[in-house]
């Protein structure tokens, strides 16, 4: 997905409909985020995404279906591991997104301190 293909994508979320979001590393108890909260992330995880992500592609946000989503994967840019893909064992999504309850998302390794706090901050009313 190019950077103007995540734009109209996001724009095809409908904040209301129901989401659960989760970060990697991050225990959480599954809760429906009401539009506002949905919103707000979109809005954060883009802006994160187009200050880390230093190429001329997006090509980390991956989603069931790109005209009616009902699962989102977004890779942190920050752990990507092998450009190719073809490490033997290739880093999980940093986040998700998901009309179903997400269960919780395992990490290989610490999360950055860094991503601990914007998480947090972005959902500290959650």
């Amino acid at each position: 997905m190019g950077w103007d293909q995540l734009e109209a994508f996001w724009q095809r979320i409908d904040p209301g409909a129901g989401w659960y979001i989760a970060a990697s590393g991050v225990p959480s108890a599954p809760t429906i985020q009401d539009a506002a909260a949905v919103s707000a992330f979109i809005a954060e995880i883009d802006a994160l995404l187009r200050k880390e992500h230093l190429e001329a592609y997006c090509g980390i946000v991956y989603a069931d279906d790109l005209e009616n989503p009902r699962l989102v994967k977004i890779y942190d840019p920050n752990n990507l591991g092998s450009s190719c893909g073809s490490s033997k064992n290739p880093p999980g999504p940093g986040w998700v997104m998901s009309r179903l309850p997400i269960d919780g998302l395992a990490v290989a390794g610490p999360v950055p301190a860094g991503r601990r706090r914007w998480w947090q901050a972005l959902f500290r009313d959650s």
